[in-house]
C-alpha cells in the first residue's frame, strides 16, 4: 500500500478528513485483519440480497464495519453491519452485507466509502446489487436484471468536493462505459433469463409517486431505486470494473396494484436468494479466472 499511495499514506493520522486518505486507512486496517494478500472482487449486497452471501464461499473473516475507519452504520432493516472475506473458487472476495444510503443522512463520501476501501484493498471488480422497482408491467417480481446504464437523479455526485489527491487523477470521470459489457455478458450467459435495463437512482427514502414513475419512463428508465449510482461512479473513478445487478422486488407506483412496503422487498429477496447467490458465485469465478463458471442451477 505504501508504495502505491505514498502521498496519502503520510497523512494517515487520527482525525483524517480527506475521503481518499480515510479509505486507504480503512483498506490497510482491513488487509491487516485479514492477511493473506489482496482481495480481487468486492460485492455490495442490497436490500433482499443478504441470504445470497451464504453462497459466496467459505468465510475466513467477518469484520464489523464499526471497527474499521470511516464506516457509517446502516439504519435500514435487511442491511448488515459487517464485511466478509471469503474465497469463491480461487478468487478472494470482500462481501459487504449491506450499504448505507443518502436518505439516512449520510454524505456522498460516506456512501461510497466501502467502494473506495475495497478498491484500495486490491479489488479491481466491483459487483453492486440492489432491490429495484420495475417500470414495465411485463416484468415480474423476482426477476433479475443487469444494469446497462443509470440515471443519477439523487442530486449529488460521489466526486463533489475538493479535487482528488494524487495519484487519483481528475474528478472529471468519463462514465460512458460505467457498467462493464464484459461482466454483463458473463452474467447473461450464466443466467439467460436476465434482461438489461437502465436504473434510475433517486434520493429516497419515500417511494416515488405515479407521476414520477411516468416521468422516469419518459426518461428511459426501466428500474428505480435509491442506491448504486454513486457507488458505480466512485468505482469507475478508481478504474475498477463494475457489474450492477437488480432484483425486481416490486412494480413501481402506478405500474402494479400492490402497496409498496419494504417488508415485501426483503421477502422477495429471500425467495430468490439461492438463485442469486449461485449467479454471483458463477460471475465472480468466470470474471477473474476465465473458467466455465457455474450456472445458477449447479
Amino acid at each position: 500500500m505504501s508504495d502505491a499511495f505514498p502521498d496519502i499514506e503520510r497523512r494517515q493520522a487520527h482525525g483524517i478528513t480527506d475521503p481518499f486518505a480515510l479509505a486507504l486507512a480503512a483498506a490497510s486496517d482491513l488487509e491487516g485483519r485479514c492477511g493473506g494478500g489482496p482481495h480481487q472482487v468486492a460485492v455490495v449486497l442490497g436490500s433482499g440480497w443478504r441470504a445470497a452471501a451464504d453462497h459466496l464461499g467459505h468465510v475466513d473473516h467477518d469484520i464489523l464495519l464499526a471497527d474499521l475507519p470511516g464506516f457509517a452504520t446502516s439504519t435500514v432493516p435487511g442491511h448488515g453491519a459487517s464485511v466478509r472475506s471469503s474465497w469463491v473458487g480461487g478468487v478472494r472476495v470482500l462481501t459487504f452485507l449491506g450499504r448505507v444510503h443518502l436518505y439516512e443522512g449520510n454524505s456522498p463520501s460516506a456512501v461510497v466509502h466501502p467502494i473506495r476501501t475495497a478498491v484500495m484493498a486490491g479489488c479491481d471488480i466491483v459487483v453492486l446489487t440492489n432491490a429495484a422497482g420495475a417500470l414495465d408491467p411485463a416484468v415480474s417480481v423476482g426477476d433479475g436484471m443487469v444494469i446497462s446504464d443509470h440515471l443519477n437523479l439523487t442530486g449529488v455526485s460521489a466526486l463533489s468536493g475538493p479535487e482528488p489527491p494524487a495519484p487519483f487523477g481528475s474528478r472529471f470521470v468519463d462514465l460512458s462505459d460505467t457498467y462493464s459489457k464484459r461482466l454483463r455478458d458473463i452474467a447473461r450467459r450464466l443466467e439467460p433469463s436476465l434482461t438489461e435495463g437502465v436504473y434510475a437512482a433517486l434520493h429516497g427514502p419515500n417511494y416515488e409517486t405515479p407521476a414520477e414513475i411516468r416521468m422516469l419512463r419518459m426518461l428511459g428508465a426501466d428500474l428505480v431505486g435509491m442506491s448504486t449510482a454513486l457507488e458505480a461512479m466512485a468505482a469507475r473513478h478508481l478504474e475498477a470494473e463494475v457489474l450492477g445487478l437488480s432484483l425486481v422486488t416490486n412494480l413501481a407506483a402506478g405500474v402494479g396494484d400492490a402497496r409498496l412496503d419494504h417488508r415485501e422487498v426483503l421477502h422477495a429477496g429471500e425467495i430468490a436468494s439461492d438463485r442469486l447467490g449461485a449467479l454471483l458465485a458463477g460471475v465472480i469465478e468466470e470474471a477473474v479466472t476465465g473458467g466455465a463458471g457455474r450456472t445458477p442451477s449447479q
